[in-house]
């Protein structure tokens, strides 16, 4: 009998293997950074291979740590960094440019000259449920098309592959070159401008619009069922590969986020608050998008609203980074703690403009409120309340367009661990923030959809069994200082506007 399922994580900054028990408790993770490569200002970029040996890599070490075999593995899921978009030639396997990261602002001309076509930034929202962004991975597919020399050329002979990084992952786990699967899922397709919302199928006059050929785009195939077996070289050889879940999906899909009205904040790279609105997708009328959450084998498609927010995770890694205020991101809770406020000060961290609820591309970062009295406990206060501002104005959004006020958030990823942004978030949200005893449930989230296909987990009631709270925190600020702050924050936030020409 096999015993557990594994889960490869790929993100932003780094990709991990992840094994997990009947119970969703974590058997070994083993986990490896890749390179965050910046061209210039805007561009975010990733080595694809880099993520596909690391992916090896993980797999392998995941393995040892439990000193486990392939035969104790029932099967893999897959979960990934969405919107991430890479092109590669099917024969050769190499990509023809690095991954374009989901960050990456250099599409922003593309956006407009698509939004000129008549109308605007909402032009393809009724389908898609995304308004025209940088962000999505369909412009990105354009601009590799038309600045890689001879990459047109090569997709219109049916030369080239697209896919988000699930589908880089599984086609090359699956045999590359060899017979690998080129398949996505519907929560990955929802996230490129070019998946029609309804049918869960590419849409031709989208994709004819931002000139990318039918033929680049892998098969849209549900969350929750066997691709494909793992090739026969390497770690996991012959086990199925029989769930993919984009990372936000997954981590809703691991807190249980099952029925309508339940919502999950996952604190990564950015922010991502997702709300399961059932089968019935609802159209935002408040800067949310309309994506969907998950489909199990041949069940209807449950959709979600989601508030993106870019950075979060990766103001506190470029603060380590880029300036060297701290050389861990454990260190900035440390520093926070020796003031009892912001001092004034608030970071806005739009490095690639602002996501949900704005949608601007031409602001930027910019920390306003400075005085000679502000130090680095400030600064320190001020980058993890930055997390909780932006989640609070995603919310506010969510409750207008759901019409139902959230009465808790459940929350997850690497950041909920520092108890002091826990606690500000519960405060300036004025609900309870409950943290589970998983926390990382991206990669259980992965890991629930490909055992579900295989018959480890039974139903979907087994991981709303699974889940188990580890903490609450409870909101203990006034209203009046909440609004205060608040009010500042929102003030703040309308000095990163026009930035970009």
């Amino acid at each position: 009998m096999t015993k557990y399922v594994a889960a490869i994580d790929q993100g932003t900054t780094s990709t991990r293997c992840m094994i997990f028990d009947h119970s969703g408790r974590v058997v070994s993770v083993d986990q490896k950074e890749h390179e965050q490569i910046f061209p210039r200002a805007g561009w975010v970029e990733h080595d694809a291979n880099e993520i596909w040996t690391n992916t090896r890599q993980v797999a392998a070490g995941a393995l040892a740590k439990a000193d486990l075999t392939t035969a104790d593995i029932a099967a893999v899921g897959i979960t990934n960094q969405r919107e991430t978009a890479l092109v590669w030639d099917r024969t050769t396997g190499q990509p023809v440019y690095n991954a374009i990261v989901w960050q990456d602002t250099r599409t922003d001309r593309i956006c407009q000259e698509l939004a000129a076509l008549g109308g605007g930034q909402e032009r393809y929202r009724d389908k898609t449920g995304l308004p025209l962004a940088t962000y999505f991975s369909g412009p990105k597919i354009r601009w590799v098309l038309d600045n890689v020399e001879g990459a047109r050329e090569r997709a219109e002979a049916g030369d080239l592959l697209f896919g988000n990084m699930d589908t880089w992952v599984l086609w090359n786990m699956t045999g590359g070159v060899n017979g690998g699967v080129h398949v996505t899922d519907p929560t990955n397709a929802s996230r490129t401008l070019l998946m029609d919302l309804d049918t869960l199928q590419w849409d031709e006059g989208i994709a004819a619009d931002l000139g990318v050929p039918l033929s680049m785009l892998p098969e849209i195939r549900s969350s929750s069922e066997e691709y494909g077996k793992v090739r026969e070289r390497g770690a996991l050889a012959g086990v199925p590969i029989a769930g993919i879940l984009g990372d936000q999906q997954a981590a809703t899909f691991g807190q249980a986020c099952l029925s309508p009205g339940e919502a999950k904040n996952t604190y990564g790279t950015g922010n991502f608050v997702l709300l399961n609105t059932g089968t019935e997708k609802v159209m935002s009328e408040n800067g949310l998008l309309t994506t969907v959450c998950y489909k199990i084998g041949s069940q209807a498609p449950v959709y979600a609203l989601e508030g993106s927010i870019a950075v979060t995770g990766s103001l506190v890694q470029w603060l380590r980074d880029n300036l060297g205020m701290i050389s861990t991101a454990a260190e900035i809770e440390e520093h926070a703690r020796t003031v009892p406020d912001n001092g004034g000060a608030y970071f806005v961290p739009a490095f690639s403009g602002l996501f949900a609820p704005y949608w601007r591309s031409d602001a930027r970062g910019a920390i306003v409120g400075l005085t000679r009295f502000v130090n680095k406990g400030h600064l320190a206060r001020a980058v993890l309340e930055a997390t909780a501002f932006q989640t609070r104005e995603v919310i506010d959004a969510m409750n207008a367009d759901s019409g139902v006020p959230l009465k808790s958030l459940k929350v997850d990823g690497g950041m909920v661990l520092n108890e002091l942004l826990m606690q500000f978030q519960a405060d300036i949200l004025g609900v309870p923030v409950i943290r589970p005893v998983v926390n990382e449930t991206t990669a259980l989230g992965a890991a629930y959809a490909a055992g579900l296909a295989v018959g480890f987990w039974e139903s979907e009631d087994d991981i709303r069994q699974n889940w188990a709270q580890d903490k609450q925190w409870d909101p203990a600020m006034d209203d009046e200082a909440r609004d205060r702050t608040y009010g500042q924050w929102k003030k703040a936030v309308t000095r990163t506007f026009d930035w970009v020409e």
